[in-house]
């Protein structure tokens, strides 16, 4: 279909829009190095084109607000309409972040309550909003794990502990800052080996990294052990908040013996954040932490004024300015509406959601640890696996019936990993519909194996050589 084609594709010399003319007189100043020198090669098209066009490619999109995204790990949920609306008051959009303090107080005065709200969650006692993603809050964190030993001359500190589950992000974190990986194995039960994690301690280890509940979608019932071990070494407990959504309302990372913890705001608190952004990822830290943080952090002083502060042993300076204020923003919003009431909901149901996944599917799919699990069940494949149908045939099958794939192929400790997370606001319709997508396509790989090979068959490309796509990738249109 014409539609279907790429917008250069329908360029056509001299067609062209219209539109009010912009002031850029303003541009006159630009020092002649910075000035275009040739014309800008821009597709020709009409008003008409243009809005059919992306009209078209809007409804060939799939997100969260056009169906089920159960992307395990990464906790894809509905983003309330009200958080948008409170983004997009102008006294908020268009604030500038060299403007001076006096005259953003009431973006400081949000910025000051969302750490207040984010201490009450996790039992922190003080937040740095500063990080703009999850990845960033966990370097933060580290940071602030290797500055604490090294103000205290322990230089021997430089390896740091993390699960054999953990996300891939998390030994890359420790080794942007500085430190050696100490890989400590899981149970049968998906759990920390606790024997295993003692022979790893010693006076060189700084900390270890968790995530509670774990990639496996597991608690980690040893955790004051883990706790205990840890500090009775000197070291630190580092939370990697991306499965903070199981624990709303059922747990705080402090009561656990965390001392630094990082939350994806963006996910727990609902900002969509498909396709790597946007994101934020503030840092909390215990009482003895709290000079460690990046600065500046917002503070309230006797008059009631809201002021910038950079703490004693700050880590120092992450980013130009303050965070990506928008998602804390929003943050704000998501936990003001509901309240506590209904905050304290959502681990509960977002826990009962992938149980419920869990049991329907267990006769059709392997589950992965069999066990109760908490806000995500990891799958490993197809239950018969004579079939030869991989979980990837799977996902690709899903697509064909209208559902967004689960996370595939990770945690990469189950061969066959298919993790699912429905999170709390999906209704039981919705999960039934892809309950039953799931049955089916278990039962056409018993009775035709052969659908498999090329789907997806009604998406707008077929099955693509994805390896080919990520090491070679087009990324002009000029290179077609």
């Amino acid at each position: 279909m014409y539609y279907n084609k790429l917008i250069f594709e329908v360029s056509t010399p001299n067609r062209i829009g219209h539109d009010l003319k912009v002031n850029t007189n303003n541009l006159s100043n630009l020092p002649s190095n910075l000035k275009r020198s040739n014309k800008l090669k821009l597709s020709e098209v009409s008003e008409p084109d243009v809005v059919r066009h992306f009209t078209n490619l809007s409804m060939k999109n799939f997100g969260v607000d056009t169906g089920f995204y159960p992307l395990g790990s990464c906790t894809m949920k509905y983003n309330p309409k009200i958080n948008e609306k409170m983004a997009n008051l102008p006294g908020f959009q268009n604030v500038h972040p060299l403007a001076p303090i006096e005259a953003v107080q009431g973006s400081l005065e949000v910025m000051y309550e969302t750490d207040i709200l984010l201490r009450e969650i996790t039992g922190m006692d003080k937040f740095s909003l500063a990080p703009f993603a999850g990845a960033h809050g966990e370097l933060v964190g580290l940071w602030i794990i290797k500055k604490y030993h090294e103000l205290r001359k322990d230089f021997k500190r430089t390896k740091i502990i993390i699960p054999d589950s953990a996300h891939g992000t998390n030994p890359a974190s420790v080794a942007v800052a500085g430190f050696d990986v100490l890989e400590v194995k899981s149970n049968e039960n998906g759990t920390v080996n606790v024997e295993a994690l003692k022979e790893l301690l010693s006076d060189e280890v700084a900390g270890i990294m968790l995530t509670n509940p774990n990639t496996l979608g597991i608690f980690e019932k040893d955790i004051l052990e883990i706790s205990k071990l840890i500090h009775d070494i000197g070291g630190l407990l580092y939370y990697d908040g991306a499965n903070l959504n199981a624990l709303l309302g059922r747990g705080k990372p402090a009561i656990m013996g965390f001392d630094i913890v990082h939350l994806n705001v963006h996910k727990t608190f609902s900002t969509p954040h498909g396709g790597g952004g946007p994101g934020a990822g503030p840092v909390g830290v215990i009482k003895t932490l709290e000079n460690y943080l990046p600065g500046p952090v917002v503070e309230k002083n006797d008059k009631g004024k809201y002021l910038f502060k950079t703490p004693k042993n700050s880590v120092g300076r992450i980013g130009t300015f303050y965070g990506n204020f928008l998602v804390i923003l929003r943050t704000n919003s998501y936990i003001k509406t509901l309240g506590v009431e209904n905050l304290n909901k959502i681990g509960n149901l977002a826990v009962l959601n992938a149980n419920y996944i869990r049991k329907s599917l267990e006769d059709y799919y392997e589950v992965s640890i069999n066990d109760l699990c908490m806000h995500e069940v990891v799958f490993n494949g197809l239950l018969d696996k004579s079939t030869g149908i991989t979980t990837l045939d799977v996902a690709k099958r899903l697509m064909d019936y209208g559902v967004h794939p689960p996370t595939i192929y990770f945690p990469l400790i189950i061969p066959q990993a298919m993790m699912v997370e429905p999170v709390e606001t999906e209704s039981k319709e919705t999960l039934d519909h892809f309950i039953d997508v799931m049955k089916k396509i278990a039962i056409e790989a018993k009775e035709n194996p052969e659908i498999f090979k090329d789907a997806p068959h009604d998406t707008i490309v077929s099955r693509l050589d994805e390896v080919q796509a990520a090491r070679n990738p087009v990324i002009k249109f000029d290179d077609l």
